[in-house]
């Protein structure tokens, strides 16, 4: 009997990824491709099959019934697959797959990476920067490293806060030369300010600091802490910062404290899965970050 003829693999990982994550945009990020690729993967596997596998709902995708049967398949699939694959593949050295928040893993841990690598574990080290939140239980990951205010982990997982830090603006002495004035809260927020993702999380700082008036914020967008902290030390403006990412440039003078403050905002955690929180590796891993992330 002739075996059906089989979509194409790729479109398979791309809406099986899909499926998992709810979104093109978390299933591009994942897959280390852009969201356009991902929906082209998806409009070409729902016209060979003839079928609608997702629907529009509110800023991400849903899977229909068809394609809640469809993932559920394919889903089993993969598995089968990977599982395969780790029995034939030759046993190698161990590999410790840690997912972390760019800035993060940028500007604290790469530098002390061969810590946790050399003598005496001699492992190999997957560091992958990215803001998607692996799936522990499917093994994508041995642990994440996320910053939350909290976080509230589910019955198969488990978190521990590593470092609480202090939040505070930061600019280059070039910046402040020019802008001498920026002496309280209110000529702060008319400064050339430097956002992440949004407003959002100057607007927070701004409430915690005491600031009890309404403000408008503009300022670019620069999606990550590590390129705010650089466009602020190259006098682009004042960037949002803690101080377990910027402590070097502060001790070398690259970057200045503004205005003093007390703000907290949240705390970098390590999450891994409850049943594997007291192997060795993740034991280990818990230690070298408490060291690499100490104040």
């Amino acid at each position: 009997m002739t075996r059906p003829r089989l979509p194409s693999l790729i479109a398979l990982r791309a809406f099986e990824a899909v499926g998992r994550k709810g979104s093109v945009r978390a299933a591009g990020d994942e897959l280390a491709v852009s969201h356009t690729v991902v929906s082209r993967h998806l409009q070409n596997l729902q016209r060979s099959l003839g079928v609608a596998l997702v629907r529009a709902e509110g800023r991400g995708l849903a899977l229909t019934e068809a394609g809640r049967q469809f993932h559920a398949e394919v889903t089993q699939a993969f598995d089968i697959i990977a599982r395969a694959t780790t029995q034939v593949r030759p046993v190698a050295r161990p590999t410790l797959n840690i997912w972390c928040i760019p800035g993060l893993a940028n500007r604290r841990l790469l530098a002390r990476l061969p810590e946790l690598s050399g003598p005496p574990r001699n492992w190999d080290i997957n560091l992958q920067p990215t803001l998607s939140h692996p799936d522990l239980p499917r093994g994508e990951a041995d642990a994440e490293i996320v910053y939350a205010e909290a976080f509230e982990p589910n019955g198969g997982v488990m978190a521990e806060a590593l470092v609480r830090p202090r939040v505070f603006p930061v600019a280059s002495p070039a910046y402040l030369a020019r802008f001498p004035a920026i002496a309280a809260l209110t000529g702060l927020a008319k400064a050339s300010l430097i956002h992440e993702e949004s407003t959002a999380q100057w607007e927070r700082w701004f409430e915690l600091a005491g600031l009890d008036q309404p403000i408008s914020l503009r300022g670019q967008r620069l999606w990550h802490a590590h390129l705010a902290i650089e466009a602020a030390r190259i006098g682009q403006g004042v960037a949002l910062a803690n101080e377990v990412l910027v402590a070097e440039d502060i001790r070398s003078g690259a970057l200045i404290e503004v205005l003093p403050s007390t703000v907290h905002m949240g705390a970098y955690q390590l999450v891994a899965l409850r049943e594997r929180w007291d192997e060795p590796a993740i034991v280990a891993l818990r230690a070298w970050l408490k060291k690499v992330l100490a104040l």
